[in-house]
């Protein structure tokens, strides 16, 4: 009898060893390093997605609050006591010139050298250097600059004595300044400004007159 009990004993009182599971460090290295690119992803999608928000509310405060205007220009030819045409044995003459650029915008723009023609008729008769500059927000440049007529090319053409002996002769400018406007002083954008002037020149009552267009395009 006894050895029954101390057998039925034996078995409910024994107990069970735990089952450890492995452990495996790397598994658990790469499950941390996965964690932690998934976090880092989302932490670069953020930043990448603010800036993207950043630069819409700039763009939209740009061409909303600070919408851009066509700057006036003004072509004024100076100095015509002096300027003279029927030069005997002279194919040219330096025609001096003021040109005034108001800036009406809330952004400075600045020019890369560049150049304008003068035309009489369809014919090319003279260039017009413009150097680099800078224009400051809502303010009035004179820019100084001579262009060198080619009178021997308006000799040439049959009209121009009959429009000399009305007191002078009319003449169309083109030009393009192309550059970068800054605004806020850390957005710059690339622009370009489209000019296109008539000009009257009356040399008999050395007096002048013009006309310009302008188109500011980002």
């Amino acid at each position: 009898m006894r050895s029954e009990y101390d057998l039925r004993s034996t078995t409910l009182f024994y107990l069970q060893k735990p089952v450890l599971k492995p452990y495996y460090p790397e598994a658990m290295a790469s499950r941390d390093l996965k964690l932690l690119k998934r976090q880092r992803s989302i932490r670069i999608c953020v930043c990448v997605s603010s800036l993207l928000i950043l630069i819409a509310v700039i763009m939209i405060l740009i061409f909303a609050i600070f919408k851009p205007k066509n700057p006036l220009v003004y072509v004024n030819p100076v100095d015509l006591e002096n300027f003279q045409v029927l030069t005997p044995n002279s194919s040219s003459a330096p025609l001096p010139l003021v040109i005034t650029i108001q800036n009406p915008n809330y952004a400075t723009f600045k020019n890369r050298i560049s150049s304008g023609y003068l035309k009489y008729g369809d014919t090319i008769i003279g260039k017009i250097p413009l150097e680099s500059r800078s224009y400051p927000p809502r303010s009035i440049t004179n820019v100084t600059a001579t262009a060198n007529i080619q009178t021997d090319l308006l000799l040439k053409d049959p009209n121009f004595m009959s429009d000399m002996e009305g007191g002078g002769f009319n003449m169309t400018s083109e030009a393009k300044l192309s550059g970068k406007v800054s605004v806020l002083k850390f957005i710059r954008l690339k622009a370009n400004v489209y000019l296109s002037c008539t000009i009257s020149l009356n040399l008999s009552a050395l007096q002048t007159t013009s006309t310009c267009v302008s188109k500011l395009k980002l």
